[in-house]
């Protein structure tokens, strides 16, 4: 069980601070369960999120240290790159990782994205919007998760990622899941 004060990576809501703990007083909680108040740290527009203490279905961890995501930006260039050819499969590759919530899928999705993003760049073409929707998601949770536990501007820890990812000089692996 988490504590008051703790911080957390919840679901889509990305990184959060944990502000109470108890049970509460609205129509749809039960009188008898133990609820986690969450505080998004980089949502504007949610004040607080609700969670039971016991929910299995909830993506809940506790957060990366400092230690962990120094670690994590300092494996960047040993992260593997995954292309699925399939559009659909690829989507589902994505999503797969997305509800893994841990920072190593993240990145290697991030990476991949970049890097192909680059490439594309460079022969005159955009990147797919189901790419931009999945690149920008797993930057705003992993970039707000390492910003917390190295207590730096979300801005700088992209500048950290990007860095390492564009001394990458291998090529995107291609991946036909069909096969």
């Amino acid at each position: 069980m988490f504590q008051v004060n703790d911080l957390v990576m919840y679901g889509t809501h990305g990184i959060c601070k944990v502000n109470a703990i108890g049970s509460l007083a609205m129509s749809a909680a039960q009188e008898d369960r133990l609820y986690y108040t969450l505080k998004p740290l980089y949502e504007e527009q949610h004040s607080a999120v609700y969670t039971p203490v016991d929910n299995k279905k909830a993506a809940i961890r506790p957060a990366v240290t400092k230690e962990e995501a120094l670690e994590l930006i300092d494996q960047i260039p040993d992260i593997e790159t995954i292309w699925v050819v399939d559009d659909r499969q690829r989507e589902g590759k994505y999503k797969e990782i997305m509800q893994r919530n841990e920072g190593t899928g993240w990145m290697q999705i991030i990476k991949t994205l970049y890097l192909k993003k680059q490439k594309r760049l460079a022969e005159g073409k955009k990147s797919t919007a189901k790419d931009d929707f999945y690149f920008n998601m797993a930057q705003e949770l992993l970039y707000g998760e390492l910003a917390a536990a190295l207590l730096m501007d979300r801005t700088k820890v992209k500048g950290l990622v990007e860095e390492q990812v564009s001394q990458e000089d291998s090529p995107v692996a291609s991946v036909d899941l069909k096969s």
